[in-house]
Formats: C-alpha cells, sequence, structure tokens
C-alpha cells in the first residue's frame, strides 16, 4: 500500500451565487454567501484522507485569523503528516461565483502559495517512496512544481499534476508527470486542440504515461501513452454546484492508485466521489464525508 503526498496550496473561499456573472463595470447583486477553508490543494488533501488513504499534505497559510482557521480544519482530518508553512503573506482566499445552473467561476488570491520555495517543493518531494502517489496541482509556482515533480520522479514515486490554475505553461512539466488530470478547457488550452480525445493524445506525446480529461456531465475520457483511450461515463445526478468536483475526483483518485486500485475502479469511485460534491453546496463544504467515502468504496469493490 502506498501513500499519497499532496503538495498545494490551502486558503479561504468566499462562496456568491449570482443570477450571471456581471459585464465590465458592473454592480451585480447575489445572495447565499458563504465563507469556509478552501483551495484546490487543500480540498484535495481532504478528499483523500477522508477515504482512509494515508496522506502527508503539506501546504503555506498566512499568519491571521483565516490562517488559524484553515489550521483548525485540517487537524481534525486525520492526515498521516500534515505540515503548515506560514508564510509572510495574508491567506491566499478565493471568490466563487455560482451560476443557478451549478457552473462555476473563480478568482483568487495567492501571494503564499507563489511564496512557496524551491526547497520546500524539493524536500516535500525527498519523502517520496516507490508506490506513492504525489499529487501537485497549479497553484504553486512552475519552478516549484518543477522542483517537486522531478524530485518525487527520482524517488520513484508515481507524479500526479492537476495543473489548474494555469497561469503558467504545464507543457515543460509534462515529461516528469506520469499522470495529468485536466478539464476540457484546459486540455484545450495547453495543446491548442478542441476534440477532448485529440487532447488526452496530444498531452501523451508532450509526455504523460496517462491523460484524463474530464467533462462534467459527460464523465471523463483516458488516454495512456500506449495508445489506449476509453470513455467513463459519469453517474446521472442533479447537480446544483460544480465547485470542487475536480478536487474531489483527483483526491479520490489518487488515493484509490495508491491503496491498489486498478486505474478503471479509481476512475469509477473518484466519478461516483466527485458527483456526490455537485449534489451539494460549496466546496469544502460539499467535499464527500469518511462515511460516505467509506459506503462507497465498499459497494463497488467489496471492501
Amino acid at each position: 500500500m502506498g501513500r499519497v503526498l499532496i503538495l498545494g496550496n490551502a486558503g479561504v473561499d468566499l462562496t456568491l451565487q449570482l443570477p450571471r456573472l456581471p459585464v465590465k463595470g458592473e454592480t451585480l447583486l447575489g445572495d447565499s454567501t458563504g465563507s469556509a477553508p478552501g483551495g484546490k490543494g487543500l480540498n484535495q488533501a481532504v478528499a483523500a484522507a477522508r477515504t482512509g488513504a494515508q496522506v502527508i499534505f503539506h501546504t503555506p497559510i498566512g499568519h491571521d485569523a483565516q490562517g488559524e482557521e484553515i489550521a483548525a480544519a485540517l487537524t481534525v482530518e486525520g492526515f498521516a503528516d500534515l505540515e503548515l508553512y506560514h508564510m509572510p503573506h495574508p491567506s491566499d482566499f478565493s471568490l466563487l461565483m455560482v451560476l443557478p445552473d451549478g457552473e462555476n467561476s473563480i478568482a483568487s488570491a495567492g501571494s503564499c502559495a507563489a511564496a512557496l520555495t524551491v526547497q520546500m517543493a524539493e524536500a516535500f518531494a525527498a519523502k517520496a517512496s516507490p508506490g506513492d502517489i504525489v499529487l501537485l496541482q497549479g497553484n504553486l509556482t512552475a519552478a516549484s512544481t518543477l522542483a517537486a515533480l522531478m524530485t518525487a520522479s527520482a524517488r520513484g514515486g508515481t507524479t500526479l499534476l492537476n495543473p489548474a490554475p494555469l497561469w503558467w505553461s504545464a507543457e515543460p512539466l509534462l515529461r516528469y508527470c506520469d499522470i495529468v488530470v485536466v478539464n476540457r478547457g484546459e486540455a484545450e488550452a495547453i495543446t491548442g486542440l478542441l476534440d477532448p480525445s485529440k487532447a488526452a493524445a496530444a498531452l501523451c506525446k508532450l509526455g504523460a504515461s496517462l491523460a484524463v480529461v474530464t467533462l462534467g456531465a459527460d464523465g471523463c475520457l483516458a488516454f495512456d501513452s500506449e495508445g489506449t483511450s476509453r470513455h467513463y461515463p459519469a453517474p446521472h445526478v442533479n447537480a446544483i454546484d460544480t465547485t470542487g468536483c475536480g478536487d474531489t475526483f483527483c483526491g479520490v483518485f489518487a488515493a484509490m492508485l495508491a491503496t491498489g486500485r486498478d486505474r478503471d475502479t479509481a476512475i469509477d469511485l473518484a466519478q461516483s466521489a466527485a458527483a456526490l460534491t455537485a449534489q451539494r453546496r460549496g466546496a469544502f463544504t460539499a467535499l464527500p464525508s469518511h462515511a460516505e467515502l467509506d459506503g462507497l468504496i465498499a459497494r463497488n469493490t467489496g471492501r
């Protein structure tokens, strides 16, 4: 059994329900505001830990009340190892604008994530061993993310990159990725190809051994370096908020691989977990509970 090592951001999510996105210069009233811990790194780490997998999570936070809120939320999640790097910056935050159909747009501030150094990333990734899954996202700098991927690869870990948000070029990093997980828009932005199947194949040509392109209600598709392609349908649910679905998918997918599930089972379980998130509002608050994930895994794998 391997572990899941996650290096990523943690912050506070401010959620606002809107009838539509505002246009330039417009002030638009929303409702159903909310605040909760968040960030792609935090959400993915919590989702992975709630499966029962051994999860190591390192993240940068600020010396402020928001940092204390983040730390308090993380300490109860049962991580095998949790390290908080306190940075001389305000804690990161995101504004999640959720539309009536459940789709969302997100704006983020990430000074703490950007301050995580190459040396910190290398020290984190040096904990990896063969059988471990090392998961990173796009919130850190390209240099720190690359350093972690290279170090983890050299240590024999399986590297998984979810390069959102795309604020630097992911292409140079893909040669150090065993797995890359992107959504439809991210796949197109990286490869320039609108067709998800062609984009997934292009991601493998750029260096990834396995490319997974998530397609929302249409499920996801996977393409590997052997040329094998497969589409995985998603469970049919009444989605009310898709915020956090991708994070749930990545965290559960990584955990299932680390605990010995094959690719097909890991993807199916990750999609089923993401479907639970889609039926609730918020991101952190919508993540499946330990009991829900335990039941989901037991029903689908016999555990």
